[in-house]
C-alpha cells in the first residue's frame, strides 16, 4: 500500500499567483538566477518570461514542415535550449539556438527512431538524459498500470544509448544533487523510481522510492535543499514532497473530487485516455506537470501546467536546490 499523504496541503490556493501570459501548453518550466523563467511552448519553441512578466517566444522549425512540439526542455551553458519533441509519430531531441537555428542532437538510438520524446535534462557533467514514455501508438494506450515500455536514453562522449527500459510511462528524470542517483517518475505505474548511477553512466539496480495512491500520477520532479524530492501530479493538481524514507507531504492541491474519481475509475478499468487529461478540472491550476525552484534564496516555486497559459507561483516553505543550469 502507498504511504498515506497528509490530508491538508501546506499552501492555500489563495496563495498561488501567476506570471506571464499567452503561453501555449507550458509543460516544462525552468528558472535561472537572473530572475527569468523559461518554458516549453507549443507554438514551436521556448517562451522566456522576464522579471517584469513580459514573455518572448523563440521559435524553431523542423525539416519538411513537421510541427515542433517541445515537451521537456533543458538550458545549456551555451545559452541554447535542448527540446524533447513530442511529435505525433516521431520524436527526438533538438538544440534551439538564440537565432532560431534548430540542430539535431539525437533522433535514433540503438538502431531505432525515437518515438515521441517526453523529457530531456543535462547533469553537472554535461551528460544528456532523455525519456521516452512509451512506444504505443497512440500514446494513450500506455495510460495503464500494466504497460511498461518506457525507457531512458543517455547521451555522452560515448554516444547515445538506452540505459534503462521496461518503465511504466517514463516522465521527468533527474540526476540527484550528489550525483549518485538517477530519479525517474513513472507516471502510470504511479511510483518514483531511482537507479544507482555509475561512473561510466550505466545504471545500477532499480529501486522504488515512493508509490502513490488514488489520483496521484507523478509527472514533474525537483530537489529541495534538504535532498527531498518534490513531484507534481497531473489530473489531481498536487505537489507532494517525498522524503528519503518514502514519506509524503502534501504541499499544494487543486483537485476536483468528481474528476479525480472519474479518472481513477478509468485507470482501474484500463480505459484512461486523453479526455481525462485534457479537461481543466481545478479551481485555479490547469493540470500541473512540472516544478522549478527559483527566485531569491530559491524559495519560490514555479509550476508548469499542461492546460495553462501562464506559470503558477507560490512561496515555498523550504528552499530548492540550485538546478544545474541555475547560473547559465
Amino acid at each position: 500500500m502507498p504511504p498515506s499523504v497528509d490530508e491538508r496541503p501546506c499552501i492555500a490556493l489563495d496563495d498561488v499567483a501567476f506570471v506571464g501570459q499567452g503561453l501555449v501548453r507550458p509543460e516544462c518550466v525552468l528558472a535561472t538566477a537572473d530572475g527569468r523563467l523559461h518554458t516549453a511552448d507549443w507554438r514551436g519553441g521556448v517562451a522566456t518570461i522576464d522579471r517584469d512578466g513580459s514573455a518572448h517566444l523563440l521559435r524553431g522549425e523542423l525539416p519538411a514542415g513537421r510541427p515542433l512540439r517541445p515537451n521537456g526542455i533543458a538550458r545549456t551553458r551555451r545559452g541554447s535550449y535542448l527540446l524533447a519533441d513530442l511529435g505525433e509519430a516521431l520524436g527526438g531531441v533538438y538544440e534551439l539556438w538564440p537565432d532560431g537555428r534548430l540542430e539535431t542532437i539525437v533522433e535514433r538510438v540503438d538502431g531505432i527512431d525515437l518515438p515521441p520524446t517526453n523529457f530531456v535534462a543535462i547533469d553537472a557533467r554535461g551528460r544528456i538524459w532523455i525519456t521516452v514514455s512509451t512506444t504505443r501508438v497512440p500514446r494513450a494506450l500506455a495510460y495503464r498500470a500494466d504497460v511498461a515500455d518506457g525507457f531512458v536514453v543517455l547521451v555522452d562522449d560515448a554516444g547515445a544509448r538506452i540505459v534503462a527500459d521496461g518503465l511504466g510511462y517514463t516522465n521527468e528524470a533527474l540526476v540527484s544533487p550528489d550525483g549518485r542517483w538517477l530519479y525517474v517518475n513513472e507516471t502510470f505505474a504511479r511510483r518514483l523510481t531511482r537507479f544507482g548511477l555509475h561512473e561510466d553512466g550505466s545504471l545500477g539496480a532499480r529501486e522504488t522510492v515512493a508509490r502513490f495512491g488514488t489520483g496521484t500520477y507523478p509527472d514533474g520532479l525537483a530537489f529541495d535543499a534538504g535532498g527531498d524530492v518534490w513531484i507534481t501530479s497531473i489530473v489531481s493538481n498536487r505537489v507532494i514532497r517525498v522524503g528519503a524514507d518514502g514519506s509524503q507531504t502534501l504541499i499544494l492541491e487543486d483537485a476536483d473530487e468528481a474528476h479525480v474519481q472519474w479518472a481513477e475509475a478509468a485507470y482501474e478499468a484500463g480505459t484512461l485516455g486523453r479526455a481525462h487529461l485534457d479537461k481543466r478540472a481545478g479551481q485555479r491550476l490547469a493540470n500541473i506537470s512540472s516544478l522549478a525552484f527559483g527566485g531569491a534564496g530559491l524559495r519560490t516555486a514555479y509550476l508548469g501546467c499542461l492546460l495553462g497559459d501562464a506559470i503558477a507561483v507560490f512561496r515555498s516553505p523550504v528552499a530548492g536546490h540550485p538546478p544545474v543550469h541555475w547560473t547559465w
